[in-house]
């Protein structure tokens, strides 16, 4: 059994904002309260990058229209004595899940971490 850092990525609905860094701020605040109230403060949360598509270069992942925003987050945590990779995920993602209910995620990386 190994111990695995599992990288997720949820989609975040933020109403009632004009600017997309208070999108951001409110989004990694409400998925941080959401995550410690389920006494999950061992998962990571920071705004996702998003590729530029004409220069390549990151930029935060968030998009505002009509006062409503979508933020990217990123969500990291690690699981320790998996199976394998997709059990990790598995594990990763009912936990998460659990806790953001009504939320999408995606597990985008899963790593092996060195013993």
């Amino acid at each position: 059994m190994s111990n695995y850092l599992v990288g997720m990525e949820a989609a975040w609905l933020v109403r009632d904002v004009s600017a997309v860094d208070d999108a951001i701020g409110v989004a990694v605040s409400e998925a941080g309260k959401r995550l410690n109230d389920a006494d999950m403060d061992y998962v990571e949360v920071d705004v996702g990058a998003t590729g530029c598509p004409a220069c390549g270069e990151p930029f935060d992942s968030a998009f505002l229209a009509a006062e409503t925003a979508l933020v990217g987050l990123v969500l990291e945590m690690t699981v320790f004595n998996a199976d394998s990779t997709e059990h990790a995920e598995r594990i990763a993602k009912s936990e998460v899940g659990g806790a953001l209910r009504d939320v999408p995620l995606t597990v985008v990386d899963v790593q092996e971490e060195p013993e």
